[in-house]
């Protein structure tokens, strides 16, 4: 199996941590290219930010996702999913997307943990989206970004483990995510500490694309997830004009 791993945020050692993680999930019959956002944020913490990296993911797959069996769209609150969905060849799946489902299968109510307060209210509207939001517990941001904590992870794993606890005494959630490609890796080192199940958004992404990969044997040819049609454009990087200069792709 040939997973793509897209990571819209522009921090490229984050991009490479995950993929080494990703390896060692996967094993070594699995390959793994990883695809870090040429343009953007150094990580997404606002809604422009968010915006941007939407783009970047377009444009990430569209430079490597030629030969990709899954996409892996590493960048919880997941920007560009459905677009992405639409134009690659191949079954995508988001970080977040995948912990909210897996959250969901372990009980009634999730809550997630992220670094960046502005990530809060982005989130609870991404669950909407999904149509899970009568399963959220709640969100709890630490002052920390991502990008801060992947910087000086030992430092936040305090923060991080009152975070957790909380969602469960007062929020009653029956599971957490520990969410994004920042904090990957760091469900592990205090999972003995949290009283339900703790969830690492990119464990629960690449577990999901490997079980898609195998299960998913075609692309739809017709409805709103078929192949982007042709439209002309302007100022797109080269491969992802390409994209969109028709006719559909097979």
């Amino acid at each position: 199996m040939h997973m793509l791993l897209i990571n819209p945020n522009t921090t490229d050692t984050i991009t490479q941590r995950m993929a080494g993680m990703s390896r060692d999930l996967l094993g070594a019959g699995a390959r793994v290219t990883a695809a870090t956002g040429r343009f953007g944020g150094r990580y997404v913490a606002s809604r422009a930010a968010y915006a941007i990296a939407a783009h970047a993911a377009l444009d990430a797959y569209a430079a490597h996702g030629a030969t990709a069996d899954v996409v892996v769209l590493a960048c919880f609150g997941d920007p560009g999913l459905m677009a992405l969905k639409e134009m690659a060849s191949q079954p995508v799946v988001g970080m977040a997307e995948a912990s909210c489902l897996a959250a969901s299968a372990l009980g009634s109510r999730f809550a997630i943990v992220t670094g960046g307060e502005r990530w809060g209210p982005m989130l609870q509207e991404f669950v909407c989206g999904l149509g899970l939001e009568s399963r959220l517990a709640g969100v709890v941001t630490v002052a920390p970004t991502g990008g801060e904590i992947a910087a000086d992870p030992d430092r936040a794993l305090g923060l991080l483990t009152e975070a957790c606890i909380a969602c469960v005494e007062r929020h009653r959630a029956d599971s957490v995510i520990l969410a994004g490609a920042g904090l990957a890796g760091l469900a592990e080192r205090i999972a003995d500490r949290v009283p339900v199940p703790l969830i690492d958004s990119l464990v629960a992404a690449v577990r999901m694309a490997e079980g898609i990969a195998r299960i998913a044997s075609r692309k739809a040819h017709v409805g709103s997830f078929a192949l982007t049609p042709a439209v002309e454009t302007v100022g797109l990087s080269p491969e992802l004009a390409r994209y969109f200069s028709g006719p559909p792709r097979a």
